[in-house]
């Protein structure tokens, strides 16, 4: 696995990756107000053809848009982002898909979760998202068209885009081929 814009601090040991996000740092492109960032982090290996991506993560948010999940890249133009987004003091699972233009979707969490997990399913071109709050029961959260390829970058992000930095931890990160 290899870094997309490494954070200042970081390990990987067996089964978990554990970092601190760096002060403003996103990915979101041009909607509504032309704003450009390709600063968050991603930790990521190639894969090609179709997969299942699932990973269990957990974060101390505090500031606006705090987030952590998974992530799908095939350039700075095309990407998927999906987790845990924290909004006005508020958990959200969020998804973001990128087309030149950034969109978002989140879906207000009725409880603030000690751990989040995500399931993405890799469909040449399409990718759904699921997400579970207690790593059995799984919720479809969006299905989207990303792009037609044979290969993506898949791996773990997170973001601070107004705050100072906090600590995300990801357990057991799993990409099998379809």
């Amino acid at each position: 696995m290899r870094w997309y814009n490494e954070p200042q601090m970081w390990a990987a040991p067996a089964n978990l990756i554990r970092f601190t996000t760096n002060p403003q740092t996103d990915f979101w492109r041009k909607t509504h107000s032309g704003y450009i960032t390709d600063n968050g982090h991603f930790y990521y290996q190639t894969v090609a053809g179709n997969f299942t991506a699932e990973v269990k993560f957990s974060g101390q948010y505090r500031d606006l848009y705090d987030q952590a999940g998974l992530m799908l890249r095939h350039d700075e133009k095309t990407w998927l982002k999906c987790g845990l987004e924290y909004v006005n003091e508020v958990y959200n699972a969020s998804v973001v898909v990128t087309h030149d233009y950034s969109d978002w979707s989140v879906t207000t969490l009725t409880q603030n979760p000690a751990a989040m997990w995500l399931r993405l399913v890799w469909h040449r071109p399409t990718i759904e998202v699921y997400y579970s709050l207690d790593g059995a029961a799984y919720t479809m959260l969006r299905q989207a068209y990303l792009i037609d390829t044979d290969d993506l970058q898949v791996g773990v992000m997170a973001c601070s885009p107004t705050g100072q930095g906090f600590e995300t931890t990801f357990e057991h990160l799993k990409i099998e081929k379809a």
